[in-house]
């Protein structure tokens, strides 16, 4: 039989199962590192198809294992876990179960795939020329990422013939497409955390006061000329201040220390580096033009996201041949993060977005909001397409 109408026929007679396992997962959401039940789930379904598996990577991480011929060729398949601290707002019976917890980013949707094309794959052994791993991975909502975790544990290892694929939801693109961009297209995002640290006083005396709510200001305005005046305009960066607390104060109280969070996101990693240097300088200079002090810590998040130009090239010729051009589109880049980044920085690596939308049936919210859900036919394609590309890239020469 040829191969696409084999995948499509196993993926077609597994689609109730697959319905169950994501709205399984979908009602019983887990935060970051605390995947517990959700592992020992997909655990269960691998030793139902005697699929071999290796537990315990980042706590509740797996790698299971499809081997075909003896060729040294490999191919990984990702899948995230975990969900968000969000409160659902659903009628729906698969619901989250959980208080304050749902699935808002598709993650369940990203586990069923794998975990589809784990079960589908195992039935073409014959068609594998090849290995194929699918990785199942705990916290990429969280700092360090589980990714980063899972290779320093060494889940995945580079070698010359290995290559990594990674999905995720989509809402903007309609049920039935896939979206790809090669090269650069996930920034880098860190964390910024600013103390200002001055003299609180009467606001009505302020000559007796260092202001921290002034220099606090005075850092915000002249952190945002980062980008627009010190970053190469070439470059995609983002610098934005999502959070400022005082520590008391009051409408005629200056207080002693304002706190700044924010983000800084580019697709650079010199460009990176630069700004990081940056943001330290000009704060401290704002804070002792007046008088006050500065503490500046940024925490490095997920590096940017490179998709393999050759690979993407690829594997939109295999997504064309599967679903046909019209259901193939090229996106754009964003500035969102992701830790598949920290695979894409070991091996050559595929990251392409399935639609889930369908603006008919009212399925339009974005992720990470409290009614975010998937037309569920988009689970056919999530498996299938992933289970074609693994067999065709190891059966392609180049």
């Amino acid at each position: 039989m040829d191969l696409i109408k084999e995948i499509k026929s196993k993926v077609k007679s597994l689609y109730p199962e697959l319905l169950t396992i994501r709205r399984h997962i979908h009602a019983h959401p887990e935060l970051s590192f605390k995947e517990e039940q959700t592992s020992l789930f997909i655990r269960k379904h691998l030793d139902r198809a005697g699929i071999i598996y290796k537990a315990g990577y980042c706590k509740y991480g797996i790698v299971a294992e499809i081997k075909g011929t003896k060729s040294s060729k490999l191919v990984y398949l990702r899948g995230d876990m975990d969900a968000l601290p969000i409160k659902q707002i659903s009628d729906k019976e698969y619901q989250s179960k959980i208080k304050g917890v749902m699935h808002a980013c598709g993650h369940d949707v990203h586990t069923t795939c794998v975990l589809g094309s784990a079960l589908v794959l195992n039935s073409l052994k014959h068609q594998i020329d090849g290995t194929i791993k699918i990785i199942f991975q705990p916290g990429e909502e969280k700092l360090p990422g589980g990714a980063s975790i899972m290779i320093k544990e060494g889940a995945v290892k580079k070698s010359k013939t290995s290559v990594i694929y990674g999905q995720h939801v989509h809402p903007p693109l309609e049920a039935g497409k896939v979206g790809f961009f090669p090269g650069e297209y996930m920034a880098s995002a860190d964390e910024l955390y600013i103390k200002v640290i001055g003299k609180g006083g009467h606001a009505a005396l302020p000559e007796n006061c260092i202001d921290s709510i002034l220099v606090a200001s005075e850092i915000v305005s002249t952190l945002h000329h980062v980008v627009s005046r010190y970053s190469d305009p070439q470059i995609p960066s983002v610098l934005s201040i999502g959070k400022i607390n005082s520590v008391g104060g009051a409408s005629n109280i200056i207080p002693d220390e304002v706190i700044l969070e924010g983000t800084l996101r580019t697709m650079d990693e010199a460009n990176r580096m630069k700004l990081h240097k940056l943001i330290k300088q000009l704060c401290k200079q704002q804070a002792a033009a007046y008088g006050a002090k500065v503490n500046v810590r940024i925490k490095y998040g997920y590096p940017t996201l490179k998709n393999d130009e050759q690979l993407v090239h690829q594997s939109m010729r295999y997504a064309t041949d599967f679903l046909g051009a019209k259901n193939v589109v090229l996106l754009q880049k964003r500035m969102t993060a992701e830790d598949f980044s920290y695979y894409s920085q070991m091996m050559p690596a595929c990251f392409y977005r399935l639609g889930t939308g369908n603006i008919s049936k009212g399925i339009v919210s974005p992720v990470h909001t409290p009614t975010f859900d998937i037309d569920e036919s988009a689970l056919k394609v999530g498996v299938g397409l992933m289970s074609y590309m693994a067999i065709r890239k190891l059966k392609d020469k180049s």
